[in-house]
């Protein structure tokens, strides 16, 4: 892979706190700036789509995304999106020709100590390249088949699916 493409949608990836008002809100992407100081080893470009919580993700939404990724000239193509409704954004992106798509995100903002997003684009840009054309998911250091994953919002974490 000689180049990344990657769309953001907002989620907890790119979350910041807001102190005066006790409060998150979806801020501006933070890979670009992740990958950057990695000093990772291909070009890669940001394409912000939505700053959206996944909570408040549309259908109409999901069909801007889907837009975003087939009017990309680029195979591999990595999307940051929200934890709760990833799934499925995954399964709308289904059949899309040519195209290797993985989602990923973090349970908890990229800015805080702790955070699962460095874990999370890392397995994501590892999957991106060697995975073949569909739609994957690389959450909790697994990549997932969106048919068959779910979120479990009690254990905070993705889970097969029989």
């Amino acid at each position: 892979m000689r180049h990344l493409t990657i769309i953001t949608t907002g989620g907890t990836i790119d979350k910041v706190y807001f102190d005066a008002r006790s409060d998150y809100q979806v801020g501006a992407p933070q890979i670009g700036e992740i990958l950057t100081q990695l000093g990772v080893a291909f070009e890669f470009e940001v394409v912000p789509v939505l700053r959206k919580d996944s909570l408040d993700m549309t259908d109409a939404d999901r069909a801007v995304i889907r837009a975003a990724v087939e009017q990309q000239t680029h195979r591999h193509v990595l999307i940051t999106h929200g934890t709760d409704t990833m799934v499925e954004t995954a399964r709308a992106l289904a059949g899309i020709p040519g195209k290797t798509i993985v989602l990923t995100g973090a349970l908890n903002p990229a800015r805080f100590q702790g955070s699962d997003a460095v874990f999370n684009i890392g397995c994501a840009v590892g999957a991106v390249q060697s995975l073949g054309d569909g739609v994957w998911i690389a959450m909790n250091g697994r990549i997932w088949d969106p048919a068959r994953v779910r979120k479990n919002r009690e254990a905070n974490r993705f889970e097969e699916v029989a």
